[in-house]
């Protein structure tokens, strides 16, 4: 893995978290507690902070990312980033699965008990519903979220997450 200090900040990793061979976390970042950062995910805090709440698992090839001095990014806690899912300069709530491939813009808040779709575009400044699945290029909202799937996708996947963690700890 690459652990980079960028303009004097260097990345805050607990740990309890999992960080792949080949994860790159650069500058001002700061992760919660039994995180994970999987193959070719990146992690770029170059330009801005980012802050990463606890349970949060960044799949294979996703980039987190910020815009210089105008858009940090924030992930709350219990959050999986799918696969090649782009995450540059939002606010992404607590208990939200955002879609391999997705891509969610600057200035974007996706609110608690969410899910953004695979293959999604949420573009820039767009406000995510608490409770609701957005789908499509752009993203919209397609239909309210049960509580089944909060706790039977949102739930089961971040944990899922933390179970396949350990057996690269052993």
């Amino acid at each position: 893995m690459i652990i980079k200090t960028v303009n004097g900040k260097t990345p805050v990793i607990p740990e309890d978290c999992f960080l792949a061979e080949n994860a790159v976390i650069v500058g001002d970042v700061v992760m919660g507690n039994q995180c994970s950062v999987w193959f070719g995910a990146i992690i770029r805090g170059d330009v801005h902070f980012i802050k990463i709440g606890n349970r949060v698992n960044i799949q294979d090839g996703a980039v987190i990312h910020a815009t210089y001095k105008t858009s940090p990014t924030t992930i709350g806690n219990n959050v999986s980033i799918g696969h090649n899912a782009i995450v540059h300069g939002c606010t992404v709530h607590d208990n939200v699965l955002i879609g391999m491939g997705s891509i969610v813009m600057d200035d974007c808040i996706v609110e608690s008990n969410s899910i953004i779709a695979a293959g999604a575009v949420v573009t820039k400044n767009t406000v995510v519903e608490s409770g609701s699945i957005y789908a499509g290029v752009p993203a919209r909202k397609v239909k309210d979220i049960s509580e089944e799937l909060i706790h039977g996708e949102i739930n089961r996947i971040a944990q899922n997450y933390i179970t396949y963690s350990s057996w690269f700890k052993e």
